[in-house]
């Protein structure tokens, strides 16, 4: 019974990555980054709050709070982009950091020949590596 119930769980399970906004941005920050990041879409059919969407084939979902919380996104959790080019790191990297901040400016830093982490205009922190 139990691997049965086991097996029923797992058939039902998904995940995906919610990134909580509370100023009104949660569809504007998931068509800047559907517009990034290749094999991304925000699913059609889908209500505007909240907005489910796929970055290279990996699922998020923003979320529209109507409660102000203390608190808002940190750079411990950052979304990781890994590329083919540098071309691909340079542009994914320019478009996020429109309006934000660099943690670090694009680079070599030895473990990647080009990489970025940075803040976008929302505040998600993102990691982008050529691999």
């Amino acid at each position: 019974m139990g691997t049965v119930h086991a097996a029923r769980l797992r058939a039902m399970t998904t995940m995906a990555t919610h990134l909580m906004f509370q100023d009104g941005n949660a569809r504007t920050a998931a068509e800047l980054y559907v517009s990034l990041v290749p094999d991304s879409r925000i699913e059609e059919g889908g209500s505007d709050n909240p907005v489910s969407f796929t970055l290279a084939g990996n699922s998020y979902i923003a979320f529209e709070s109507d409660v102000q919380h203390g608190f808002s996104f940190t750079p411990a959790m950052s979304i990781f982009v890994t590329c083919e080019t540098a071309d691909e790191v340079d542009a994914i990297f320019t478009g996020l950091l429109e309006g934000g901040e660099a943690l670090m400016p694009l680079g070599d830093y030895g473990f990647s020949p080009r990489f970025g982490w940075c803040t976008d205009r929302f505040g998600v922190s993102w990691q982008v590596a050529q691999g």
